[in-house]
């Protein structure tokens, strides 16, 4: 009995001592215990100027792949509940774009859309995947549509979930603090880290405290970082001229609780894209794949089946 209360002291002294970094390891090894539950594997692949840390997992030999992104400040983790559903069909392959998670950053790099979207064609070239379909949220939905209008041979669909790249004709909650001079993602305590939470999900789903102070705690380490990749990011060329050339078929979901990015979007891609089949979700807000995993797996399933059924007999 006394070992056990002398381990339990221990235990609580060290998190206590540790805290928050107790929370990255919590993080840490929940999202590998995720990965291995879904059969994800970690694999690290070699571009030219640096190697992509993935997620990859289903049929090495399937017939049709999926390229999941993420979007800017988050990491491939947020891919993985909704991923799940498509492992047993498809190829899946989930990076950390440069800059982020554990592909890392290197000052001066280079974070502008296309050369981002150049990245991930060399991704599937060393990972021998010669058309692919692409879901982006947010940077990684306008990632996902340069990639759609810019290399039309490589991609077979589109699914924007979210998505930056164009000029919302309403503001959003972001876009009213940039306009102020404020950067809601540059983050200088663990208090400004929960405003900023609230602020990319209608409901978050739960996340113990000591995980979400540790990530807080990245978002201050990394600040400088993100600063550059923003700046970058957005100084990239807009969307605008070239949803024309998207010409395959395109799923486009937005919540319309979006706090960062407003939902007054819609029109601007439904009216540069032909071919855009359009949801937009009451109750949700900036990231429905992880809000609402299943649903969000639901939809875009049934968007992968209605390409196969209209295939030529």
């Amino acid at each position: 009995m006394l070992v056990l209360v002398v381990l339990i002291a221990v235990f609580v002294a060290w998190s206590w001592l540790s805290y928050p970094a107790i929370g990255y390891w919590l993080y840490d090894l929940n999202m590998a215990v995720e990965a291995k539950l879904y059969r994800l594997h970690k694999i690290v692949v070699p571009i030219t100027e640096m190697t992509v840390s993935t997620w990859q997992g289903g049929p090495y030999e399937a017939s049709s792949s999926v390229l999941m992104l993420h979007g800017y400040s988050a990491d491939k983790n947020i891919w993985l509940r909704f991923a799940r559903h498509f492992v047993g069909h498809y190829r899946v392959i989930i990076p950390d774009i440069a800059g982020h998670g554990e592909t890392g950053f290197k000052a001066g790099g280079g974070y502008d859309i296309p050369l981002q979207a150049k990245r991930m064609i060399q991704l599937l070239d060393v990972c021998g995947v010669e058309k692919v379909h692409v879901i982006g949220n947010s940077m990684g939905g306008y990632i996902a549509a340069w990639l759609a209008a810019t290399y039309p041979d490589r991609i077979a669909s589109v699914a924007l979930i979210d998505p930056a790249g164009v000029t919302s004709p309403e503001a959003s909650d972001l876009e009213r603090h940039l306009a102020k001079g404020h950067n809601p993602f540059l983050i200088h305590s663990k208090e400004e880290f929960r405003r900023f939470y609230a602020m990319t999900m209608a409901e978050p789903p739960w996340v113990p405290a000591v995980v979400l102070d540790a990530i807080a705690q990245r978002y201050q380490q990394q600040r400088e970082e993100l600063e550059e990749i923003f700046n970058d990011f957005r100084a990239s060329p807009p969307m605008e001229p070239k949803l024309p050339a998207i010409t395959v078929p395109a799923l486009l979901l937005w919540g319309r609780k979006d706090r960062l990015i407003d939902v007054s979007s819609v029109a601007v891609w439904s009216k540069g894209i032909a071919d855009l089949k359009v949801e937009i979700w009451d109750h949700i807000g900036h990231m429905p794949m992880v809000e609402y995993p299943s649903g969000t797996a639901r939809l875009y399933r049934e968007f992968l089946a209605s390409q196969r059924s209209q295939l030529p007999v």
